[in-house]
């Protein structure tokens, strides 16, 4: 197996509880140069809220996309948005990756932001 493929095994198991309770999760991905989150609602049918480094306002206030800092800054965005679309308790989705580096940024400012998980 390589890399991708024990990453979306973590990822399926993870998935496959959270279909069963039904619960609004907040979903991570992460690229070599960017990072993506994304508040998706219960039925898995629609997406509440998403924030990435890809986004305009986001490029001007970081450097590089794929940075600890560019995390912190989309954590908090994707709280500010949960919270405006109603949300504010959410199931992590960290998709297979590491709870580390980037991924832990991301949850940790989303936390700050009033997220709660």
């Amino acid at each position: 197996m390589n890399k991708k493929q024990v990453r979306l095994r973590r990822a399926r198991k993870t998935r496959a509880k959270l279909a069963e309770l039904k619960a609004v999760r907040l979903t991570v991905f992460r690229s070599n140069s960017h990072i993506y989150a994304q508040i998706i609602s219960g039925c898995r049918s629609q997406v509440l809220a998403a924030a990435s480094t890809v986004e305009q306002d986001v490029r001007s206030q970081v450097k590089n996309g794929g940075s600890k800092q560019a995390a912190e800054v989309v954590g908090k965005l994707i709280a500010e948005r949960a919270k405006a679309a109603g949300v504010d308790t959410v199931s992590f989705d960290r998709s297979g990756f590491l709870y580390h580096g980037r991924v832990k940024a991301l949850a940790e400012a989303a936390r700050e932001g009033g997220l709660k998980f």
